[in-house]
């Protein structure tokens, strides 16, 4: 009897049920990454020394890399790029700080949240480049209309997320902490917003592209300088070389605004 019980658990040990969870936990891979990039621009210099693809519709990759060059060299670029940065950097921060604070506000009170979130549903939809003609007329051809433009742009998706991420946070929490007796600022401090930081950072990622999005058009309609300024006035000349060289700093833009978003992402959600 010894020995078959022996047997037995023997069988069931060679016959152990595989751990199968895992967990979900994807990794970042930078070398993929790069070689996607590396993969689409030898096939884009193929195409083009094949002449497979035409050098006036998309100029190869050394060309734009010429004219990338000389636009540097001659500083046109750090104009043009300069006024951008400017433009993004103010309307961002305009647009973000006001969500915020609406997004709490309709995250938190009652009498602010009916009239906020109907508000927000009826003006959200607008297509905010059909509102550049009205905005230069109420602020002039100036930066006010473009911080203005941009603003109102980031203005909706953060007010959206961070109403979202503070309806999100748990309720008994806040109400653990209200019987503790914690002052409302502390309440939001150590609790709300830690809970809802998640949901308004990553809403940064979608507003800060809505952001160069909308700072392009913004200075294509009227801008003397600026990268959507230098795009207008390339494609005009058909100076295609220097249109996909704007083109591709906007690329690099919006990789390096992802990398700092992806930063500060680590630096306040360490905890997790």
């Amino acid at each position: 009897m010894s020995r078959d019980v022996a047997n037995s658990s023997s069988e069931n040990a060679d016959n152990k049920v595989r751990f199968r969870a895992t967990g979900f936990n994807p990794k970042a891979n930078p070398v993929a990454a790069w070689a996607s990039f590396v993969v689409v621009i030898a096939l884009w210099q193929l195409g083009s020394s094949t002449g497979f693809i035409s050098d006036l519709a998309m100029p190869s990759p050394v060309a734009v890399a010429e004219a990338l060059w000389k636009l540097i060299v001659s500083g046109d670029l750090w104009r043009h790029l300069g006024a951008s940065l400017q433009r993004l950097a103010g309307g961002w921060i305009l647009g973000t700080v006001a969500g915020l604070v609406v997004g709490f506000m309709v995250g938190m009170f009652t009498w602010a949240r009916s009239p906020g979130v109907a508000l927000v549903s009826a003006l959200f939809p607008i297509p905010k480049i059909a509102l550049l003609p009205l905005f230069i007329i109420w602020f002039g051809i100036g930066e006010p209309s473009k911080f203005a433009t941009i603003a109102f742009g980031v203005f909706f998706p953060t007010v959206i997320n961070t109403f979202g991420g503070v309806d999100n946070v748990a309720r008994n929490l806040i109400r653990m902490g209200q019987s503790f007796d914690m002052p409302m600022w502390s309440v939001i401090r150590k609790i709300i917003l830690p809970g809802a930081l998640p949901t308004i950072l990553s809403g940064f990622r979608i507003s800060s592209s809505i952001a160069i999005i909308l700072l392009i058009a913004a200075e294509m309609i009227g801008a003397q300088y600026g990268i959507g300024a230098l795009i207008l006035a390339a494609g005009q000349l058909y100076q295609t070389d220097q249109l996909i060289a704007g083109v591709v700093v906007l690329s690099l833009l919006g990789l390096c605004v992802s990398w700092l978003l992806g930063r500060l992402d680590r630096w306040l959600l360490g905890w997790r």
